[in-house]
């Protein structure tokens, strides 16, 4: 049966390939991001080739905004089936004693309130429902901190700490929780981090081949259509030469 399946940040990366990936399956979506104009592009891509989509242009920090598109969503699209709460960042590698407050004070309310913000807005109805799936990207970095990582391993750290609460929380009823634990990915994540500097961006990646999109979005639709009584509760994708959030490979 086709899903309804909500999507935040899908104007790139992760997020993009998840909507491609879920449409590719059948499903509908609502896609969420803080560029319109891509999330425009993005619905008349999916639309041509026979998916419904609805957009909704907000940032997940901003919990009146957010509150106002889910409360405000059509009748045909409030029994969302999948939240995947993909919106997320890394700002900087600095040592925490030189890190910046305000890259500090996004990637808190992006990575942790943000994902809480839908978490809260969205379960209420699949507990009323007895059915759904929340899919939170977290990453290898919530499982051990790396140099410069230091917040941003720290708020990844809390996604699964919140994977793992929700899933307490939920497990007398029918809705599944996964926390996906990405590497090594290349998107535009590192040249976010480095705010614009390609070229530093782009060391990140040497010497190796790292995942992509497609390779988590593709666990993720997996999950999603795992039989009912199946629970995949955390994933850990690696590139093949990297061993953790510290140790790669480079050949």
């Amino acid at each position: 049966m086709n899903k309804i399946v909500l999507i935040t940040g899908a104007t790139s990366g992760i997020g993009l390939a998840c909507a491609r990936k879920f449409a590719e399956n059948g499903d509908k979506l609502i896609l969420t991001g803080r560029n319109e104009y891509r999330l425009d592009e993005i619905r008349k891509e999916l639309e041509d080739k026979g998916t419904e989509v609805l957009i909704l242009a907000f940032d997940v920090r901003d919990r009146e905004k957010a509150k106002k598109y889910i409360s405000g969503l059509p009748a045909k699209w409030q029994k969302i089936d999948v939240l995947v709460n993909n919106a997320g960042l890394a700002l900087g590698l600095e040592p925490e004693y030189e890190g910046s407050l305000d890259d500090w004070e996004t990637m808190i309310d992006t990575n942790i309130k943000g994902l809480l913000t839908m978490t809260r807005l969205i379960v209420p109805g699949m507990v009323e429902r007895n059915s759904g799936h929340i899919i939170n990207v977290g990453s290898v970095a919530g499982d051990a901190a790396y140099a410069g990582g230091n917040v941003y391993c720290a708020t990844k750290a809390a996604v699964k700490a919140l994977s793992d609460g929700l899933r307490i929380d939920v497990a007398d009823t029918a809705i599944r929780v996964t926390n996906l634990k990405p590497g090594l990915v290349e998107t535009n994540f590192s040249n976010i981090r480095f705010k614009g500097d390609e070229e530093r961006a782009a060391k990140l990646y040497t010497g190796i081949k790292p995942l992509t999109g497609d390779d988590i979005a593709d666990v993720a639709v997996y999950a999603a259509n795992a039989p009912a009584h199946v629970q995949i509760a955390e994933v850990l994708i690696l590139a093949t030469h990297q061993a953790s959030g510290s140790v790669i490979v480079r050949k």
